[in-house]
């Protein structure tokens, strides 16, 4: 069966349509995503976790990219689509409090990607979750992910500016994660164990 997807209007409403995730790309139909940056304080500076997309992914293989991330499937929502994808992709069972809104997100682009065309259309959600862990400890979806790796986050916004690494991370998303951590209280949520 394949993974059907709800077609949504430019604030991530579900249209009441729905189609498969291989017609969404292949047609450019705005879909929803849920993205969740994971954050620490080590050594005095903020690190923010990325993961390794594996070779095999439909698009951007070999990339650096958000700490998890994943489609919505039809019918179901922002929050309980990022909490399954930390559970999935990385072993981290978080709850809804433990994540940080920092906001929508609306972007399109199209490539090719193994040979066939891919549109991407997506109304993402981003979200922050403070989880102190080492990143050899983080349980990776093999099928999905190579490794993670800590990075301090200003070098981590360098490097995808410079196009240092490799990676398809939008600098705009980095940024809306500088700003929560930034606003953030240094004490208190930094320490926050989520699994």
């Amino acid at each position: 069966m394949p993974e059907m997807l709800d077609i949504v209007d430019e604030n991530g409403v579900p249209t009441g349509r729905s189609v498969p995730r291989t017609v969404a790309h292949a047609e450019g139909l705005r879909h929803r995503t849920s993205h969740v940056w994971i954050v620490r304080k080590k050594n005095g500076a903020v690190q923010v976790l990325l993961q390794m997309r594996c070779a095999a992914k439909d698009s951007y293989p070999g990339c650096y990219d958000i700490s998890s991330a994943g489609h919505i499937p039809a019918g179901d929502e922002f929050v309980g689509s990022a909490l399954r994808e930390l559970r999935e992709e990385l072993g981290v069972d978080a709850r809804a409090e433990d994540l940080h809104e920092c906001g929508l997100r609306r972007f399109r682009f199209e490539a090719e990607f193994h040979g066939k065309p891919f549109k991407d259309n997506q109304v993402s959600k981003v979200f922050c979750l403070w989880l102190d862990k080492e990143a050899e400890d983080f349980n990776v979806q093999k099928s999905e992910i190579d490794y993670v790796k800590w990075f301090d986050l200003d070098e981590a916004i360098r490097a995808v500016d410079e196009g240092t690494i490799p990676n398809c991370i939008f600098p705009e998303e980095l940024g809306m994660v500088k700003e929560f951590v930034q606003k953030a209280s240094p004490l208190g949520e930094a320490g926050c164990e989520a699994d």
